[in-house]
């Protein structure tokens, strides 16, 4: 699947919001990482010509760092950093009210965003902004990669 095909195959009620998102992280995520489908969804990675270890649960798959779908109830944006940096994970939840009422809603590795109309794109913007190809690699091999 490529990622026009991910687009064209989205939920009416999805697509706008999802388009506006994935721009949005387009725009702030730092150089060197490349997006890609990845676990069936786009996904921003660190690639194997950078990273050629790749990712610990499979090899043959770059590393991945940042990714958002459409599931069947919500939006969701996956950052596979920020429950390993704790200055990170305090940082957006002190921030999340400042740009939304409603309650974040976060899983494990996931931020859950229920109503297409209301997403913190600014926000999501930034959060994508905050971690450095490197400072990605350096946080895997330390926290994540045993």
């Amino acid at each position: 699947m490529t990622i026009e095909e991910y687009l064209d195959d989205l939920a009416p009620d999805k697509k706008e919001a999802f388009a506006k998102l994935m721009h949005v992280v387009d725009a702030n995520i730092p150089a060197g990482f490349e997006k890609e489908i990845q676990y069936g969804m786009p996904s921003y990675v660190v690639p194997k010509s950078r990273y050629p270890d790749g990712y610990h649960c499979d090899s043959n798959l770059s590393l991945p760092f940042f990714a958002i779908a459409a599931q069947k109830q919500h939006i969701a944006v996956y950052h596979m950093g920020i429950f390993g940096d704790e200055a990170l994970f305090e940082w957006f939840q002190a921030e999340y009210p400042k740009h939304m009422t409603t309650k974040l809603n976060m899983g494990k590795g996931c931020i859950r965003f229920t109503n297409p109309k209301k997403i913190p794109y600014e926000l999501i913007g930034e959060l994508a902004s905050k971690v450095s190809v490197d400072d990605w690699i350096k946080q895997y091999e330390t926290t994540i990669k045993k």
